[in-house]
């Protein structure tokens, strides 16, 4: 890979802008109201991102990944000094006003606030893109962001760009190459190995602290193949398809809520600071 740019978006954004445009939610703000990119600009960046994705989360990749980084060995550090470290990603190709991680986050758990969702929804919101901390470990953006699949069973035709998957070596592999591969019918898919990235990555740390639906929706939230194209119905026991129910809730407030309009973080903050203390511990390791 010494020859490949391993970060091709201008932004961490643009994968979600994508996602507005394959996935436009009736009702919703355009995508013209969320960013102002050239929209080609933006296609060829999200095609070479989904290029470098596909070819290299292999199942060993992922076997690799989480060997590397479920040892939670990084860092040791409260969930606001994790705020502050993720604040040090602002991204200066945003064309929306300058808003840091914390505000980011605030709009997506404000927007399930003021729906009146229980509390623990509401911290889900908050919570649920610090996994790009990996950024920060010098992870590349493929192994960060971008649509999650299983690994060590045949690439479904309903990822995006499918394409790209002709470059991946488990797609050669008879083991993997079914629809079941490695796993059996309605094993569940918490026997099942998904993509590596900031949705496994922060499942992985949260996952003693929230309750069931909370953690569906942080593991899950990116597996559009799944909650949007049903794509692995026969990997997903019943479990599965009860919380997917949350995941599909969730999905409106992670694409939908950004907006120019910065929110009150120092009014905010003794609410959230006091929501954190009553589900996570005062430090957890990164």
């Amino acid at each position: 890979m010494e020859n490949k740019n391993t970060n091709p978006l201008q932004s961490l954004d643009h994968w979600e802008d994508d996602l507005l445009e394959r996935y436009p939610e009736a009702n919703s703000k355009s995508k013209e109201e969320y960013r102002d990119y050239d929209t080609s600009d933006r296609a060829e960046g999200v095609r070479a991102f989904y290029m470098l994705n596909h070819e290299y989360q292999t199942y060993d990749f992922v076997c690799q990944k989480e060997k590397e980084f479920l040892a939670f060995n990084k860092r040791e550090m409260s969930l606001w000094d994790a705020v502050d470290f993720l604040n040090t990603l602002v991204d200066d190709s945003d064309p929306d006003i300058d808003l840091d991680q914390f505000q980011h986050l605030l709009q997506t758990s404000e927007a399930i606030r003021a729906d009146g969702h229980e509390d623990w929804f509401v911290l889900t919101g908050f919570l649920h893109d610090l996994g790009k901390v990996l950024c920060l470990f010098g992870e590349p953006q493929w192994a960060v962001v971008g649509d999650t699949f299983p690994v060590g069973c045949k690439f479904s035709d309903k990822i995006v760009h499918p394409e790209f998957f002709e470059l991946n070596q488990d797609s050669k592999n008879p083991k993997y190459n079914t629809p079941l591969g490695i796993y059996t019918k309605n094993c569940g898919l918490d026997k099942v190995k998904m993509s590596w990235g900031h949705d496994e990555y922060l499942y992985q740390i949260l996952k003693d602290y929230l309750p069931k639906p909370a953690l569906y929706m942080i593991r899950y939230h990116s597996f559009y193949a799944q909650h949007r194209e049903e794509a692995y119905n026969h990997l997903m026991n019943q479990e599965d398809h009860d919380h997917f129910d949350w995941v599909r809730k969730f999905n409106p407030y992670d694409l939908y809520s950004k907006a120019p309009t910065p929110p009150d973080v120092k009014a905010l903050r003794p609410y959230y600071e006091e929501l954190v203390a009553k589900y996570l511990p005062k430090t957890l390791r990164f």
